[in-house]
């Protein structure tokens, strides 16, 4: 009982958006829509109020186990090739070699762990998930000023017209005092 509830912990650990696209998600006002879709499938359209994001992958992905679970570094998923390539590392050792053996051995873990680093930012989904989220803003955003403009025209055309009518009120010639209507007396018509 407990291997099935272990296996869909890991499962639900392994399915949410990495950590730097809901961060680039939570970075803006809009909100997102982040969609995996498959060979010809349809993206879904970006509303005004939601950006809608889409991953494209192949057909043949679509009913496979999602790449982050594929592999894992466990020795029972090594295969022959990667082992006798190990063995073939066995005398690696001295300066900039990061190993225990040997003058300096110790110098290259740094580089080693810059490098896995750098790996692994490249091949994130999250990164790529990012960045279509930054292009689709800056879209959104280059529009803004335009909308802006026009939208200043328009109320500067307004406020022009009603400058104009009520300089062609004031203009406009007051009827004669004697044809206004005059105030009755108190005591009653004359």
């Amino acid at each position: 009982m407990t291997k099935p509830l272990i296996a869909l912990a890991g499962l639900a650990l392994a399915l949410p958006v990495s950590a730097q696209a809901q961060d680039a998600a939570d970075a803006g006002d809009d909100s997102y829509n982040m969609v995996i879709v498959y060979g010809d499938d349809e993206c879904p359209q970006t509303t005004a109020d939601q950006i809608v994001v889409c991953a494209r992958k192949a057909e043949s992905e679509r009913y496979r186990i999602p790449q982050n679970l594929r592999f894992s570094d466990s020795p029972q998923n090594q295969s022959w090739a990667e082992r006798v390539e190990s063995f073939e590392m066995v005398g690696d050792f001295g300066t900039m070699s990061c190993s225990p053996t040997g003058a300096g051995g110790f110098t290259g873990c740094t580089q080693e762990m810059i490098n896995a680093a750098y790996a692994d930012k490249a091949n994130d989904a999250g990164v790529r998930f990012g960045e279509i989220i930054a292009a689709e803003r800056a879209k959104r955003l280059s529009t803004i000023d335009a909308d802006a403009a026009a939208e200043q025209e328009r109320v500067e055309m307004i406020e022009r017209e009603y400058m104009e009518r009520l300089e062609r009120e004031r203009a406009a010639e007051t009827p004669d005092e004697a044809a206004l209507p005059q105030p009755e007396s108190a005591d009653g018509p004359g």
